[in-house]
């Protein structure tokens, strides 16, 4: 009901300011209805702890990251002496290494003591609140209990890799066998789905560019067909987004493995890079985490604090001078437990985060692809081993703890850019990381083929001789 039919007919109002008092009142139940609004929000923020910044999630999880700095700051004199005991030592026969004196190995074993410590601590905590404090989950999905713990697949794959480089450091094992066993952790990953959806944040959105439709199976929207077989009710779903996934799973596995172990070649150094790396995936993952991204947000936030944990326990034993390496058990086991982390930002299809985490990986990726592209261009196999990887061309001019710190640099360079990536304006961060990973790429092979580059120009002059001072005499005339 109106202002002007409650008022008598014989008070005489002006319309006017009948009207401003009509829509004054309709303004104040529009605050009082955003009131509210705001009162609901708030009593939502006291119950669920409303949104949790990074910091505030990270103090949550602190407890996993201290079991495993503890347990592999403490377990790795220990296994030096179980290596020194048992003959298990790298004696310094390559002309490559920097070691004089023999090196105990088993430090990989040491970190992955500490990094299953701080998962198994993880678990634990499902059944004590105490342990840890879990970040909320406002959309509902499961986090403190068994399903949202590290999933037995991660744990199966870090065991295998590990079992496999440490039989090659203790008797030594043949590169096919080592391949078999990388595969059979990434299957291990497959089989609970780790990673696969980084197909679909790919592949989807192609198919509807080009109108390629989509089926539904086990619940998501997917590529795939149905096949009958003839005469038969005998028929076969294939998820062709899955195999592709698993394909990328196989792919990233056996690069990330081989890379990080490329360059274990100075003392600390793939392990102050895997931390680098590591840190720079936990703050992605902590982001996630804010933003209640999925049931994988607590599972990369656990497998990070783990892996950080452990690699910061054992940094100090192995920085130069190391008393103990990491052996292929803790380089492979490093390079498999961080190429996790990157296919697990790309659980709910969000494949630019995937691309933000290899950024971050950006050292052990390029030096490998320096490597393959130096020894094809010197016509040798990719297989072959040489010494002029980065940390072998920085330790010639700076020395072991130059290249070491140069090195650390870089990689915190590629963590910002991968950070900035997984934070927007993602065109401008890969321009910047194409020119920045260009430019090292550049001066690395430029350096490693110097003689080569050399001696093609002194043959050039050898056999011209003329046509190389008439080359020169602009540059005279200049």
């Amino acid at each position: 009901m109106s202002l002007s039919q409650l008022l008598p007919s014989s008070v005489g109002v002006d319309s006017q300011i009948v009207n401003q008092v009509e829509s004054l009142g309709r303004d104040l139940s529009e605050i009082g209805a955003r009131f509210d609004s705001l009162a609901g929000a708030v009593r939502l923020h006291e119950t669920s702890g409303g949104v949790q910044t990074r910091l505030e999630i990270f103090h949550g999880y602190v407890g996993v990251f201290i079991v495993a700095f503890l347990i592999t700051i403490i377990m790795t004199p220990l296994m030096r002496r179980v290596a020194v005991s048992n003959g298990i030592i790298d004696a310094p026969t390559d002309p490559r290494k920097i070691h004089r004196m023999p090196i105990a190995y088993l430090g990989g074993l040491a970190v992955y003591l500490g990094l299953m410590g701080g998962i198994l601590y993880s678990i634990l905590a499902t059944r004590s609140d105490w342990l840890i404090s879990f970040h909320t989950s406002p959309k509902g999905f499961p986090v403190g209990d068994v399903t949202s713990a590290v999933p037995i697949s991660i744990i199966l794959g870090i065991s295998l890799i590990t079992l496999i480089g440490l039989l090659d450091d203790v008797v030594g094992v043949s590169p096919r066998l080592k391949i078999v066993g990388q595969l059979m952790a990434a299957a291990a990953l497959a089989y609970q789905d780790v990673g696969v959806k980084v197909a679909a944040g790919l592949m989807l959105p192609l198919a509807e560019t080009f109108h390629i439709p989509l089926t539904m199976m086990n619940g998501a929207e997917t590529i795939g067909m149905v096949l009958t077989l003839p005469n038969t009710d005998f028929s076969i779903a294939v998820d062709f987004v899955y195999w592709t996934g698993t394909a990328i799973i196989a792919i990233f596995v056996l690069s990330a493995c081989n890379a990080s172990n490329l360059i274990d070649g100075l003392d600390g150094l793939l392990t102050g890079v895997t931390t680098i790396c590591t840190a720079g995936l936990l703050f992605i993952a902590l982001t996630l985490a804010m933003m209640d991204d999925g049931m994988r947000d607590g599972q990369r936030i656990i497998l990070s604090m783990a892996l950080l944990g452990a690699c910061l326990g054992f940094l100090p034993h192995n920085f130069n001078p190391a008393t103990i390496f990491l052996g292929d058990c803790g380089s492979m086991l490093m390079g498999f437990t961080t190429i996790v982390i990157v296919l697990m930002l790309g659980d709910t299809g969000k494949t630019h985060l995937v691309m933000a985490g290899l950024i971050i990986y950006g050292i052990p990726i390029v030096d490998t692809s320096l490597a393959i592209v130096r020894r094809k261009l010197a016509g040798q196999s990719i297989s072959d081993a040489d010494a002029n990887h980065l940390h072998h061309m920085l330790k010639r001019a700076l020395g072991v703890k130059g290249a070491v710190f140069s090195l650390y640099g870089i990689g915190i360079m590629f963590a910002v850019l991968g950070v900035a990536t997984s934070l927007g304006r993602a065109r401008v961060t890969y321009a910047l990381t194409l020119i920045f990973a260009s430019y090292i790429g550049v001066t690395a092979i430029k350096i490693a083929r110097r003689e080569h580059i050399d001696s093609q120009a002194l043959n050039r002059a050898r056999r011209d001789p003329s046509g190389s001072k008439a080359s020169g005499s602009d540059d005279e005339a200049a």
